[in-house]
């Protein structure tokens, strides 16, 4: 219960900050957006008709379609973003910010949409919409989210060009990548580590030293070499990026000739890093 009432309050938090880019950053500068709420800003600049309420419709109408591709509490988390999405998006309608800089607004209006709808997902629920589409397309054909959100909700920017024009539409398309990227960090996490990969003629010395130096757990892999068919101990060892350099300076000198590969990661759980229990 109390994680269900933290995960509650985060979706209220992300539906209000989206409901703030679209009311403080978009609407005001004759934006568009992408997904349903492009089509809602479409249907408000041609008809006057209320962003909130054509949100809560076309949301609701997708989510009957699509909820067989969404668990039982991804589906609740989804009817309830979607209902503080409209409520929000109604409440902020007569909202507004001082500023004439377009640019600044359009890029504001991406960080705000980014995180809002970022911390929907991130907790496991949806916006409805293309976040269903995205959903279906990252299980059944592997795609990121965020990138498939990006794809289809450019479908529905690019036919706004006829309402807002040319440079409104390309300031909508950076406005919708930063709103990618923004979105892809929180979604992913805030925790970049460094993955290692350490083959060496003398693996364990270099592990001795990990663990001793640095106070890092070290996972031994077996392999061989494809061409020599000689058979080598791997280690893989996650670290900090401020522990990459006293990590080369061990293997550097334990051997100097070994042969080293280092990968970003994000969200590392386990020992030495965040409990999972508490993710």
């Amino acid at each position: 219960m109390k994680k269900f009432t933290i995960d509650i309050l985060i979706i209220m938090i992300g539906a209000f900050l989206f409901a703030l880019a679209i009311n403080l950053f978009v609407i005001p500068h004759d934006l568009g957006e992408g997904g349903v709420t492009g089509v809602t800003i479409i249907l408000y600049y041609v008809m006057g008709w209320s962003p909130g309420l054509v949100s809560f419709v076309i949301n609701a109408a997708l989510l009957i379609m699509g909820y067989r591709f969404l668990n039982r509490q991804t589906t609740i988390y989804t009817i309830i973003a979607v209902t503080f999405n409209s409520i929000f998006l109604h409440l902020t309608e007569s909202w507004s910010i001082q500023s004439d800089e377009i640019m600044i607004n359009a890029i504001f209006g991406g960080v705000f949409v980014g995180v809002g709808i970022g911390l929907i997902i991130r907790v496991g629920g949806t916006t409805a919409g293309t976040t269903i589409l995205a959903r279906i397309a990252n299980k059944f054909l592997g795609w990121n989210i965020s990138y498939a959100l990006l794809f289809f909700d450019l479908i529905v920017a690019f036919s706004s060009y006829f309402i807002i024009g040319a440079e409104a539409l390309m300031l909508t398309i950076m406005m919708l990548y930063i709103g990618t990227k923004v979105m892809e960090f929180v979604i992913e996490g805030v925790n970049p580590q460094k993955a290692v990969t350490i083959i060496s003629k003398n693996p364990n010395a270099i592990a001795d030293q990990v663990s001793f130096k640095m106070n890092r757990g070290v996972t031994v892999l077996s392999g061989h070499g494809y061409y020599t068919k000689e058979q080598k101990e791997i280690l893989y060892i996650v670290i900090s990026r401020q522990e990459v350099i006293k990590l080369k300076n061990i293997v550097k000198a334990v051997d100097k000739d070994a042969f080293i590969t280092i990968h970003d990661v994000r969200d590392v759980f386990g020992k030495g890093f965040i409990e999972l229990s508490k993710s």
